[in-house]
């Protein structure tokens, strides 16, 4: 069974997530993963890129929120970070 989700981690996920969704569709897509990353002055478009296909599980060019949670989960401790840098 999953352990339950510590509500500081879907807090933390939520608060994430919006700062990537510039535009609030409910969706990040790579240009907007892109910038946030260059805003924090963390990656390249290579990088941007591995990221997407490592996220966007379903190939659709967007990683959605469910997405997100679901690699969020597996990488508690990266997620964690990120939270401190938001």
């Amino acid at each position: 069974m999953a352990e339950a989700d510590d509500p500081q981690d879907i807090a933390d996920r939520e608060r994430i997530f919006k700062r990537f969704d510039a535009n609030g569709d409910g969706q990040i897509s790579a240009s907007e993963l892109g910038e946030t990353l260059e805003a924090l002055g963390s990656a390249t478009p290579e990088e941007v890129k591995y990221m997407m296909d490592e996220i966007d599980t379903d190939k659709d060019g967007f990683i959605s929120f469910q997405e997100f949670t679901d690699f969020a989960r597996a990488n508690r401790g990266l997620i964690r970070d990120v939270a401190k840098i938001f």
